[in-house]
């Protein structure tokens, strides 16, 4: 009975753990349609507009407690499960057992710490700004003038070396999560699990290159 209900457990953390990573993949998607017009050339003009709408639309402010939300019961399931794993774990012995598991499924909780400490900074140089935990920066007219402070943010060689490194970490994150996702739903089939593979790894490489192209742009082509 204790194996069945704990079964039954594993099951339920796996579909919200699936169904919370498809929301935050869909979120980073949004996220870079967004933060890309940072790169158009204009000094932040339309990326400005796109601010604008976002923090004077109701439906935003509301997406904004889901978002968090989704990042921590992610985060919570994510620990639980890695934990349950650990303690199901052999340890006596003196070699690694070898397993199926892929280099990506193995190091996921080392990615996921890695992309949780980057968040922290990422948060604190411009969310944090926005809630008034931090104060605003000279360079902005206001805690929602986004544009200067990524402006200065990313001209800074240390920090962009440090968002360009965890970019290469969450590529291979979502990698693993967005094939892991729809196996946990269910949705794994000979027929279509090497089409989910590809485009994982396209959403991958978009998602991690489209951002990496910001500090790249005030690094090298912004004035």
């Amino acid at each position: 009975m204790g194996d069945k209900k704990t079964r039954v457990t594993t099951v339920s953390q796996k579909y919200i753990m699936a169904l919370a990573g498809i929301f935050l993949m869909l979120f980073l998607l949004v996220h870079l349609s967004i933060n890309i017009l940072m790169i158009v050339g204009d000094d932040g003009k339309l990326f400005g507009q796109a601010v604008q709408f976002m923090i004077t639309n109701p439906l935003i402010k509301i997406m904004e407690y889901v978002l968090f939300g989704g990042f921590f019961i992610h985060i919570l399931i994510g620990v639980i499960m890695e934990v349950s794993n650990y303690r199901a774990r052999p340890v006596k012995y003196s070699r690694s057992l070898k397993t199926e598991k892929s280099m990506f499924s193995k190091y996921m909780i080392h990615t996921g710490v890695i992309i949780f400490i980057f968040l922290f900074i990422h948060f604190f140089h411009f969310f944090y700004v926005k809630l008034g935990f931090v104060d605003i920066p000279p360079v902005a007219s206001g805690k929602h003038d986004f544009f200067p402070m990524a402006a200065a943010i990313f001209q800074t060689p240390l920090y962009s070396i440090i968002y360009l490194v965890s970019f290469v970490f969450l590529a291979f994150h979502l990698k693993h999560a967005f094939q892991s996702a729809f196996q946990s739903l269910g949705l794994s089939h000979n027929k279509y699990t090497p089409a989910i593979k590809v485009i994982g790894t396209i959403y991958a490489i978009v998602i991690s290159v489209g951002f990496a192209t910001i500090p790249i742009y005030f690094l090298f082509f912004y004035n």
